[in-house]
């Protein structure tokens, strides 16, 4: 409540005012609805034609840093998928077909140093830096450090997310198994 007594606007798009703030909203609700299992809310917030992509990390010399990260479309990589892949994860999850969720992990999604790279009426290119913790039982935690680099198509007075490409900052994964959306 606002001291006047009105009710308080908790709407992004109503409390934000310029680009970035509008940006930053929306990657703040997008990662509530993940540590929150919303995952049919979270699909929503996704373009029918969004692209999901994951590298693999390799370790190369100083002199091929070109090489660091898999290529997209033409080399292996940890996620490469659409939402029509993304919604059936989700499925198997909610309907407890996915034994490495089972239970559910909790997660608390971070974002930082959210820089626009680019804005056009259409799209924004967006790239920040992220933290993820994982816990699942008792003692299985999971860390996962890295960038992101994200297109968010404009619909109607919010955003779509279209692209996200993950790239960690670490090139072996020191855990079971890879579930968690970033």
């Amino acid at each position: 409540m606002t001291a006047q007594g009105a009710p308080t606007v908790t709407t992004p798009t109503a409390i934000a005012s310029t680009l970035k703030e509008r940006v930053e909203d929306f990657l703040s609700y997008e990662a509530e609805l993940l540590d929150e299992r919303q995952f049919d809310r979270w699909l929503d917030l996704l373009d029918d034609d969004i692209h999901y992509w994951m590298p693999l990390v390799r370790n190369f010399e100083h002199s091929r840093p070109q090489d660091e990260y898999s290529r997209q479309d033409r080399d292996a990589a940890w996620f490469d998928e659409g939402k029509p892949t993304l919604t059936q994860r989700i499925k198997q999850i909610q309907g407890g077909d996915h034994w490495a969720e089972e239970p559910l992990s909790r997660t608390t999604h971070m974002t930082s140093n959210v820089r626009i790279v680019s804005a056009t009426e259409d799209e924004i290119a967006v790239k920040c830096r992220f933290l993820l913790y994982v816990n699942r039982r008792e003692d299985e935690v999971r860390l996962f450090i890295g960038k992101r680099a994200d297109v968010l198509r404009v619909h109607g007075d919010g955003f779509l997310l279209r692209k996200r490409s993950i790239f960690l900052d670490q090139s072996k994964m020191l855990f079971k198994n890879l579930t968690t959306f970033f």
